[in-house]
């Protein structure tokens, strides 16, 4: 699961079938996404490929 950080919806990854996060941020415009994974603390960046830990 991975959480918007734009809008704050949680939705699933990019390894499920339907990669409701990468076009949640394709249609929406917001880029930045976090873990929703307990143990994992972790941002991404779409448009710009970019992943921090934190």
């Amino acid at each position: 699961m991975r959480t918007c950080q734009k809008c704050g919806a949680t939705l699933c990854c990019d390894s499920s079938p339907n990669r409701h996060a990468s076009k949640h941020a394709r249609a929406s415009g917001h880029p930045v996404i976090a873990s929703a994974q307990p143990g994992e603390r972790w941002l991404y960046c779409y448009p710009d490929d970019a992943f921090c830990e934190y």
